[in-house]
């Protein structure tokens, strides 16, 4: 008979102890000073590492070299606590699941105070320590408070609030961990590889996933597939289907069918997953699983290398693209649909039912009227704006147009008829209209449309927004100076190939104004977002600060425009100015180009504006 995975390997010194160096380095050090407890506390989930490092303790206590941080491996007492070792008569592992009474505790306690047979120190390893009772405590307190010189107590626990506290507090106290997966993805590995087995790389996120953190269940997953492996090794599909995963293929396709909100493909997928015999509830929890590794991936893009998420390459693109369509609003509360119909599911008659009504109310933002409901189809209806502008806007068709009007212009007929007139009445019509002849003068000086920018299509504050965390990345591998004074700014605005960045201090504004800081900004923009940018800094709040204008050539040609409308206002003010004043009205002047909104669009406003200035040159 083979001998188990997690027998055969387990470890026999601290530094093949597998992420728990939080406590053996202190362990090894505590050895090395000679500062040792008479006696200890091991705590932590099952299977981290608590009842071996107890082993290895004693070992390195009993050691003919020892005490020493690393046992020859080679004396009596080193061979007798090796793993396939008899045992030592000076260690005694009690398992106080059945023996935590207070009959025990006497019996522990009178057989105490012999001395070791063949070792330096009787070390008793008891697991399970909070099965003692609290009489069997009681009975060991005495003994663990003022134990002989060579004897020495490893209480080994799941559950150390369940220990006595009288007891606790004569401990050293030492909490274990569950391994972290790229540890345990590293450690699964290296024993295939000392045992020869073939096992494909996309197969260890799911032993690792099954073990939960746990090496020995870890462990006992990849025995199970090393032994039931064919010719070809351990697959992912035999693997898959003996572990009861969900397919990596189900869930990309429900992932799909949310990004797209496509009910009829949402319910094609549970249908596939009932009729592959797949269990509603773990695949809840499988798609909860990957609902969250994207959320990681649109906060961190580079989970995959921190160890955030574990997933091959070419999965890793998958999910990449599926996190950037859908956004964190809208996975955030895809996630807690999905968790709460999982957690109806416990107990459940019709767990398909709760999953399929849980993968529809996903995709329907509209049937929640809470605030996660309404920031997940504000992101949708951002999202949907940004892919439907185009990259780079078309001039208007009818602008053009406008341009050779000034060369046919109309006959002067108009001027002989205004010194007859009357004289302008202090009342005028409440909206004039232009005549015919005027139209077309006052078109005349409006400028050809400017070319549009190159990078304002598509891209606005939100986006950019969106894609600061890839801005800010790109901008420390080029200048980390210039990233810190770039770390201060909020976007205020953007458009028309300018950015407007918010700065609580001028002096973070001005630094990134001069060069070479600013030189550098516009790079990072332009390789990020594409085209070309104008970077504004401002000092003060983000909604308070004026917003991105018009690209230059737009300003310089409207420029004239404003003057102009400035004199076609001083004028009427000069001559009104000779009569007396009207009485107090509500309703705005025509004249009063200062009347936002009470002429319609601004386009309207601007008609009338240079309609008034014409009369006013020819009066």
């Amino acid at each position: 008979m083979a001998l188990a995975l997690y027998r055969k390997y387990r470890p026999q010194t601290f530094a093949e102890v597998v992420g728990q160096e939080h406590v053996t380095e202190p362990l090894i050090n505590a050895i090395r000073a000679g500062r040792l407890n008479h006696a200890y506390l091991f705590s932590g989930p099952r299977g981290c590492g608590k009842t071996s490092s107890a082993r290895i303790l004693a070992r390195s206590l009993n050691c003919a070299q020892g005490p020493t941080a690393e046992p020859c491996g080679e004396c009596g007492p080193c061979r007798a606590l090796a793993a396939d070792g008899h045992g030592s008569i000076d260690v005694i592992e009690i398992d106080a699941a059945s023996h935590g009474g207070v009959d025990d505790a006497r019996e522990l306690r009178e057989r105490a105070v012999f001395s070791p047979v063949e070792s330096r120190y009787k070390i008793y390893i008891i697991d399970e320590a909070h099965m003692v009772t609290a009489a069997g405590f009681n009975a060991l307190l005495k003994l663990v408070e003022e134990p002989p010189d060579y004897v020495m107590f490893i209480f080994a626990t799941t559950e150390p609030d369940k220990v006595l506290p009288t007891i606790r507090s004569r401990t050293h106290h030492y909490p274990f961990r569950l391994i972290p997966p790229p540890a345990m993805r590293e450690l699964c590995k290296r024993l295939c590889e000392e045992e020869g087995a073939k096992v494909a790389e996309d197969v260890y996120p799911l032993v690792v996933r099954s073990g939960g953190g746990s090496a020995r269940d870890s462990l006992s997953v990849l025995d199970q597939l090393i032994a039931g492996a064919g010719d070809d090794g351990v697959t992912y599909e035999r693997a898959a289907a003996l572990l009861g995963v969900t397919d990596a293929g189900l869930l990309d396709e429900m992932c799909e069918a949310f990004a797209a909100a496509d009910g009829a493909a949402v319910m094609e997928v549970v249908e596939r997953v009932v009729e592959g015999g797949h269990d509603p509830r773990r695949f809840a929890g499988d798609l909860l699983e990957r609902l969250r590794d994207l959320i990681v991936l649109t906060q961190v893009p580079d989970a995959a290398g921190n160890g955030l998420i574990d997933a091959p390459a070419d999965q890793l693109a998958k999910m990449t693209s599926q996190a950037t369509r859908m956004g964190t609003s809208t996975l955030t509360r895809m996630a807690e649909v999905v968790a709460d119909g999982l957690g109806g599911m416990r107990g459940a008659t019709a767990p398909r039912l709760l999953l399929e009504l849980a993968c529809v109310r996903a995709i329907l933002p509209g049937s929640d009227e809470s605030m996660a409901g309404l920031l997940q189809r504000l992101e949708t209806l951002e999202q949907r704006g940004v892919s439907a502008v185009p990259a780079a806007p078309e001039p208007r068709p009818a602008a053009p147009a406008a341009a050779p009007e000034p060369a046919a212009a109309p006959d002067p007929e108009p001027a002989p008829r205004a010194p007859a007139a009357a004289p302008p009445d202090p009342e005028p019509d409440p909206v004039p209209e232009p005549e015919p002849a005027a139209a077309a003068p006052a078109a005349a000086p409006e400028p050809d449309p400017a070319p549009p920018a190159p990078a304002s299509g598509g891209v606005t504050a939100a986006s950019i927004r969106r894609q600061w965390d890839r801005i800010m990345m790109t901008m420390k591998d080029r200048r980390k100076t210039t990233a810190a004074l770039l770390s201060e700014a909020t976007v205020a605005d953007a458009g028309d190939g300018e950015v407007v960045l918010a700065f609580n201090h001028a002096f973070h504004a001005g630094a990134l104004q001069k060069e070479p800081a600013y030189s550098t900004v516009v790079e990072v923009f332009g390789e990020v977002l594409g085209g070309t940018w104008k970077i504004r800094c401002e000092v003060g709040e983000a909604s308070q600060i004026p917003k991105a204008g018009p690209a230059p050539a737009q300003r310089e040609a409207s420029g004239p425009t404003r003057a102009a409308e400035g004199r076609s206002a001083a004028g009427p003010r000069r001559a009104e100015a000779a009569e007396p004043p009207p009485e107090e009205s509500d309703e705005p002047s025509p004249d009063d180009p200062v009347a936002p909104g009470h002429f319609g669009t601004p386009e309207e406003q601007a008609v009338k504006l240079l309609s008034n200035a014409f009369g006013a040159k020819q009066i």
